[in-house]
């Protein structure tokens, strides 16, 4: 911009001074986005780092690593470290983060200087979009109009930085305060994005007497969402009982319970605590079977196991039983499975189990996640498959199974009912109204044909500790066989 080309302090503060309030918002944040990139590209021209922030490595994890020059012993043993404790070593030589994937790529470099930079681009262009539309509109006093741009260009900054902050600091208690501060700002943020887009529709056809009232009340009502959320997302989840009735149910299975849990995320902002909180609220239903249908955690078995091993005191009379999901296999699916185990949840890959109960028969299985095979070949996902060497004729037929998307495979393998997580509902309005675009079902108890499928809102949350619209719950289902909904 002519701002950022004007040499002479003067010239420039005297072309400030001529400018309305919403140029200064945008001259200086475009500014400042571009100094960044500026230095970013210098630094990637140097060889000093390179953020790698999408996709995964070989070995399942997430992707979001930095690329210094090493030789291939240094890869090799960043490679067994990898394996071994799920975070990427820092080398002897520089404070860089490696992984050891860096040079066997020649184009990796290139893939994430581009996503990076697109990345960047587009938190600066959403925030300026909203300093633009939203500050000028305030009437604020300089010194807050000021405030306001800094908070906004933090913002730009600290939502990407808290994403990748597990990868990038050496210490777990600094990785997880940068990581609650950008979760904290990508909740505010999305909330703010929405309604001042939804405020712009409006002032086309509102008076323009009430463009300050109208700014006023998206950063009112911004704050009041991000509040009532966050509220929501960090208590114990409440108990949603469903009844679910089932053709031909044996009378010994009549008011069966299975207590549901999805989504954990046990990782960066949900701890230890919150599961305890959450097995005792489990506990306290006296179930006769406990049912994990994945994404029970986001980091490494070794930063993770600590907080994790409530699991381990879940009560039931039939056991505890769990499918993958899709975090999981980012998180190195392998030794979560062994972890899962040593707590005592039996892992069904594709199989399936009697449940003998008060001399009826139940057939519980479950199917790893529906993207499994993308990050282990020998984990494709098949519901038919998990049938082969069940025996014949027993009813009911239960499915565990991550994604709703699931639901066709398993009705047509003859389940009558799967139950299911991974949409959290939406999390918080509108981005319930974009799970359709991917799963089937977003959540609640459904029929597609002759298969119930119920999808579980989620006891945890991923991303912004933010829930509105979309509760968390601890899901109490009941089997019947009476034709009627709870």
């Amino acid at each position: 911009m002519k701002a950022g080309r004007l040499s002479n302090a003067h010239e420039r503060l005297a072309w400030l001074r001529r400018q309305s309030a919403e140029e200064r918002v945008a001259s200086f944040i475009l500014e400042f986005a571009r100094s960044k990139f500026s230095r970013f590209r210098e630094q990637r021209r140097k060889g000093r780092s390179l953020l790698e922030t999408s996709g995964t490595d070989r070995f399942g994890r997430s992707a979001f690593f930095a690329f210094p020059p090493c030789a291939s012993a240094d890869r090799q043993r960043s490679h067994d470290r990898v394996l071994h404790t799920g975070r990427l070593p820092v080398s002897r030589e520089s404070s860089w983060v490696m992984s050891s994937s860096d040079v066997e790529n020649s184009g990796v470099k290139r893939h994430v200087g581009r996503f990076l930079l697109t990345v960047m681009a587009l938190m600066a262009l959403l925030h300026l979009y909203i300093g633009w539309r939203l500050l000028p509109s305030l009437g604020l006093p300089p010194s807050f109009g000021k405030a306001g741009i800094v908070f906004l260009c933090c913002s730009a900054l600290l939502i990407p930085l808290g994403m990748g902050a597990r990868f990038m600091f050496s210490s777990p208690t600094l990785s997880d305060r940068v990581t609650w501060v950008g979760a904290l700002l990508m909740g505010l943020f999305s909330s703010m994005l929405v309604l001042t887009f939804l405020r712009d529709l409006l002032l086309i056809v509102l008076p323009r007497s009430l463009n300050r009232d109208s700014a006023l009340l998206v950063v009112a009502a911004t704050l009041l969402v991000t509040v009532i959320g966050f509220i929501n997302a960090r208590r114990i989840p409440r108990v949603a009982e469903v009844a679910v009735p089932i053709d031909g149910l044996p009378p010994a299975l009549e008011g069966f319970t299975i207590v549901q849990i999805s989504d954990l995320h046990v990782g960066p902002t949900i701890k230890r605590g919150y599961v305890e909180g959450v097995v005792e609220r489990v506990n306290s239903l006296q179930p006769d079977l406990i049912a994990l249908t994945g994404d029970l955690v986001d980091g490494s078995v070794a930063h993770l196991a600590h907080h994790i091993a409530p699991l381990a005191r879940l009560q039931s009379r039939h056991g505890q039983y769990a499918v993958t999901g899709n975090h999981e296999y980012y998180a190195g699916v392998e030794s979560w499975v062994a972890e899962f185990r040593r707590l005592g949840l039996h892992m069904l890959m594709n199989e399936a189990v009697v449940i003998p109960h008060d001399g009826a028969d139940l057939l519980l299985a479950g199917i790893t996640d529906f993207s499994a095979k993308g990050f282990t070949p020998d984990h494709h996902s098949d519901p038919q498959r998990t049938l082969e060497n069940a025996p014949k004729g027993i009813r009911p037929k239960i499915l565990l199974a991550h994604q709703p998307r699931s639901a066709p495979a398993a009705e047509q393998a003859g389940f009558d009912l799967q139950l299911s997580g991974h949409t959290h509902g939406g999390q918080f309005w509108p981005w319930s109204l974009f799970v359709p675009l991917q799963q089937p079902f977003t959540a609640g108890l459904h029929r597609l044909q002759r298969l119930w499928i119920y999808t579980s809102r989620g006891t945890g949350y991923w991303g912004p500790p933010k829930r509105f619209g979309a509760p968390s719950e601890i899901t109490l289902i009941r089997l019947t066989g009476r034709q009627s909904r709870a």
